[in-house]
């Protein structure tokens, strides 16, 4: 059964359109390319809903990016891992990230099988 990586990312807003450009030109043709992205998503203008009875936490923002990595299961998520982050290509693009590592304010990561 799949597994699903569905990552969050609370980027610096100050640096968040040059990330945009960063993404579209180098991370995200490079993660399509090496890994099962089923999107990558970022923010736009329109202003977050929030639902439900849970108040909303001051000072935390909603992240302003979102991607899904498709895994065929733990294992082949944990090798996948491994080899991206080994990866010298990939360093040298993650190297270029705006602002460098300090702008991903707060990153939030969670797995999900699907119904």
């Amino acid at each position: 059964m799949p597994l699903f990586e569905i990552r969050n990312y609370h980027f610096n807003p100050a640096k968040f359109d040059e990330y945009k450009i960063w993404a579209e030109a180098s991370a995200v043709p490079y993660l399509k390319r090496t890994l099962d992205v089923v999107g990558f998503w970022v923010r736009n203008e329109m202003t977050p809903e929030y639902k439900g009875s849970l108040p909303i936490d001051e000072g935390v923002q909603p992240a302003n990016i979102t991607w899904i990595i498709r895994w065929e299961d733990q294992a082949h998520k944990d090798r996948g891992d491994e080899e991206w982050g080994s990866d010298p290509e990939w360093k040298a693009i993650f190297g270029r990230v705006p602002g460098g590592r300090a702008s991903y304010l707060r990153t939030e990561v969670k797995f999900a099988t699907e119904l």
